[in-house]
């Protein structure tokens, strides 16, 4: 006999139901509207024969075909730079699928270059209002428990280009390329805290950087950091990059990228902030009455439409709208977009796994009627918070910031398809 329950449908067995009727119904008639709207081969005539490949090697390379890369950039509007002078380095976001960027194209901000540590020299010292001071090796951070779970980074920097005027010439990576999703693996903050036996009276940690630039943030010990917070030395199932702090750097999920300290060298405990450069002369948000504000940790809910997007070039007829969410709170509830110019708006289909703050794919079919129009999308979290437009943004923060420029983006499309950077 069967269990009972074997009557009921799982929750695989209710999305792939949803997904036929999907298939089966409204895809008919997309289907019709992409054959209509594209060129299709005559037949396989057109395919060259088939030929012995290359020989296997120790490391697999792209396609001579594909053609991907970061941008360096030296600050808002200077772009393409030579690489001495850039600050950072822009991840191709509308030449990406899914939500998991690739290693060597997750976008990178340094302060003095990239060191190359050795890891068997490298040293994690963890010390302060604790009762016992360690220094930790790489080898003695691997043989601990250790954690996986996908994270996104962002910039606090990411979005700068439009703060103040829209350039139309830009493209979603100049706009929105520096936020990145990866899988990091290593060593939980708690499991390190209680090594050490941190007192009860220190609310504060001092994270320290090895590069030249010694960077260092003061992170107040909430409950959210104390859980999620870990020590990484993994990267998309490999050792992590040198661009991207290797061999060990700090991973605080949801918060500024720039808390994320790289080669990590040092965790100091205490019971007040430091005060460091970074937290007084740099990133801070100056305000439009004049007054700054300082330790505005926390990422915002955040989405940006990656095709079509800015410099491309559509036709008449079906096109799907793609592009990726995120929040620093949580889960990406839902995402809606508008072909109207924000008049109106549907709720785009998110791909799943849709895992806490990670970026998370969104689709759309879309029929142009080939008439002048804008396109935006507006992401919600599961804690409510819903990403402001550009006008609700700047009666709060006025336009003196740099930093956790959140509002929705918005492209124009002419009546000749070209898509162009625009400020709603």
């Amino acid at each position: 006999m069967r269990p009972v329950f074997e009557n009921f449908p799982s929750e695989a067995a209710e999305d792939a139901v949803s997904r036929r009727r999907f298939l089966t119904g409204a895809s008919a008639g997309i289907a019709g509207s992409v054959v209509a709207g594209r060129a299709m081969a005559d037949s396989l005539a057109d395919v060259p024969p088939r030929e012995v490949g290359a020989d296997l090697s120790g490391h697999s390379e792209r396609s001579k075909y594909v053609h991907i890369e970061r941008i360096p950039e030296a600050g808002p509007g200077r772009r393409h730079v030579d690489p001495g002078d850039a600050i950072n380095s822009k991840t191709p976001l509308d030449k990406l699928v899914g939500a998991i960027t690739p290693s060597d194209l997750h976008y990178e901000r340094s302060h003095a270059g990239v060191p190359e540590l050795d890891p068997a020299k490298h040293r994690l010292l963890l010390h302060g209002m604790t009762q016992k001071q360690l220094v930790l090796t790489l080898n003695d951070l691997k043989a601990m428990p250790s954690i996986s779970r996908m994270a996104f980074i962002e910039c606090t920097g990411n979005g700068w280009e439009n703060w103040k005027k829209a350039d139309e010439n830009l493209t979603v990576q100049n706009t929105h390329g520096l936020v990145s999703t990866n899988e990091w693996t290593g060593v939980p903050l708690k499991f390190l805290i209680q090594l050490v036996g941190k007192n009860s009276g220190a609310t504060w940690m001092l994270a320290e950087g090895g590069d030249a630039a010694g960077v260092a943030r003061s992170i107040p010990l909430t409950d959210e950091i104390m859980d999620e917070a870990f020590v990484a030395y993994g990267q998309n199932g490999e050792p992590l990059r040198p661009a991207h702090g290797f061999p060990i750097r700090l991973i605080m999920p949801g918060f500024e990228g720039n808390l994320n300290i790289k080669w990590l060298r040092r965790l100091k405990f205490g019971d007040q902030p430091w005060m460091t450069r970074w937290e007084t002369a740099r990133y801070t948000q100056l305000l439009a009455d004049g007054k700054a504000t300082q330790f505005q940790l926390r990422m915002e809910t955040n989405s940006v439409i990656t095709s079509p997007s800015g410099t491309m070039v559509i036709e008449p007829g079906y096109n799907r709208i793609t592009g990726l969410a995120w929040s620093g709170h949580g889960k990406v509830e839902k995402v809606e977009i508008s072909t109207d110019g924000a008049k109106s708006w549907k709720q785009a289909e998110l791909s799943h796994p849709v895992l806490p703050k990670t970026q998370t794919r969104f689709q759309m079919n879309w029929i142009w009627d080939g008439r002048s129009t804008k396109i935006v999308s507006r992401s919600t979290d599961d804690k409510g918070n819903v990403q402001p437009d550009r006008a609700a943004l700047i009666a709060l923060m006025g336009t003196n910031a740099l930093f956790h420029y959140n509002a929705q983006q918005t492209w124009s499309i002419d009546a000749a398809g070209r898509v162009r950077n625009v400020l709603a």
